[in-house]
């Protein structure tokens, strides 16, 4: 399975599926735009049928998402949507978590606002999932929710008071938490932390040394024994990360640091910029065989390419090895993360014990894992049948608090809903991937609203 950098890759795949859309294309050819202060978006109406009463609110941290596939695709089944970017479009370095639940307000004073809107729900793929979790918690319980000792960064009370709660979530392969996946990501073979790194990596942890189970020409195979070692020594390497920047900020704080506001971050070996897999480390890119990111505990409901439900057993994903990720992840270009000391700690730190589960999922606000904690209203959670979240979305639906909570599985769908072709035991085994999933988001939300 090939993969992208995140920025480029979701701009190419979504005008792949966008053009997939055929006449839904067409079909929207007028979507509004507007602004929302700092950011902006398009509204997409249905041109024909019943005017909506539900509108759908889609946005990601950093990505563009004004046409994202949702905005057409829930647009046909008769929904209004708004396709928002948010301040920090495509700006990982100056992202400040904490403030985005600003511009998700505004979006979801736009949709009620809209003549004949009476509900409105959130959408949250990728990394739209931590940021519209972390809406919903706030709208719900409250500021409270992203403050105390146990947060590396705090919200504004004054700024996040009283924020409208929507009417429902729905989860498109939402990840765990942006924060999570750069623990993942990180390559703990790095000797130190620095730029570039000026020893060579430590062989006992090396994912892309052969005699710690990598094959450079096909499905590595990694020892519970370096598997549980390697998990260890990611969070290891997080948390002295995490250490380092609080310092800073502390001198900063003190007006001891040469900078009094920020600092440049650099995290060789870190992954690419963003949240996707490209380059990272994690050891399920090569060895597709870890059984708690890559298939449910139980038996769930997938969704087969003609559509029909099967719940009958554990799903796995159908994801396949990409051995040449290590060469990837040594490039500057391709493995490197360049942050700021406050967007790290804002969106990309956590602390944890073990990378794989042992996390303390409520130290970063950036954490759809802790969010859907404190969320009552009514939960859709779809997981891409060819992709990497699937044991991460069961788990956060075990661990909502809603009692209105579902979980599908897409067949063979790769992260941005296209059929894994490289995946298929055979041409065309997948190819409705992309139908099935929002028809399943459209039946969900008309049993509901």
């Amino acid at each position: 399975m090939k993969f992208f950098r995140w920025q480029r890759g979701l701009r190419l795949v979504v005008a792949a599926a966008f053009c997939l859309a055929g006449s839904i294309a067409s079909a929207q050819s007028n979507p509004a735009y507007m602004t929302f202060g700092v950011a902006k978006g398009l509204l997409y109406k249905p041109d024909n049928g019943p005017a909506p009463h539900v509108g759908v609110l889609v946005m990601h941290r950093t990505a563009d998402f004004l046409r994202h596939p949702a905005c057409t695709e829930l647009s046909k089944r008769g929904f209004m949507v708004l396709c928002m970017n948010s301040r920090y479009e495509n700006n990982e370095v100056a992202v400040s978590f904490e403030t985005l639940p600003l511009d998700v307000k505004a979006g979801v004073q736009a949709l009620r606002g809209q003549p004949g809107i009476t509900k409105v729900l959130l959408f949250g793929h990728s990394g739209g999932g931590p940021l519209m979790s972390l809406y919903q918690a706030i709208a719900e319980t409250g500021p409270s929710y992203c403050q105390g000792p146990q947060k590396l960064v705090q919200c504004s009370s004054d700024q996040l008071v009283n924020l409208p709660p929507a009417d429902g979530i729905i989860f498109a392969d939402a990840h765990p938490g942006n924060a999570i996946l750069v623990l993942r990501a990180l390559n703990p073979s790095v000797a130190n932390e620095d730029n570039p790194p000026a020893t060579a990596p430590l062989a006992g942890l090396d994912p892309y040394n052969p005699r710690n189970g990598f094959n450079p020409n096909g499905p590595s195979h990694y020892s519970d024994t370096f598997r549980k070692a390697y998990f260890a020594a990611q969070s290891a390497r997080m948390n002295k990360l995490i250490d380092s920047a609080l310092d800073k900020v502390r001198r900063m704080k003190e007006g001891t640091y040469p900078y009094p506001d920020n600092d440049v971050m650099v995290i060789p070996r870190g992954g690419p910029q963003g949240s996707g897999p490209g380059a990272s480390a994690y050891l399920w890119i090569t060895d597709p065989t870890v059984p708690e990111i890559l298939q449910t505990t139980k038996p769930r409901k997938l969704v087969r390419n003609d559509g029909t439900i099967d719940d009958s057993g554990i799903v796995k994903s159908v994801a396949v090895a990409d051995p040449g990720n290590g060469k990837r992840n040594m490039a500057f270009d391709t493995g490197t993360k360049l942050l700021s000391v406050r967007s790290f700690l804002s969106a990309n730190a956590i602390r944890s014990r073990d990378s794989l589960l042992d996390i303390d999922y409520c130290s970063s606000n950036n954490s759809t894992v802790c969010a859907v904690q404190s969320i009552s209203a009514p939960t859709l959670f779809t997981a891409m049948g060819a992709y990497y979240f699937i044991g991460d979305n069961e788990r956060m639906y075990q661990l909502s608090k809603s009692r209105d909570k579902e979980f599908y599985v897409i067949e063979g769908a790769t992260h941005f809903f296209t059929p894994c072709a490289t995946c298929e035991p055979r041409k065309g085994a997948y190819s409705n991937s992309l139908r099935n999933l929002f028809d399943t988001i459209a039946n969900w939300i008309n049993q509901r609203f």
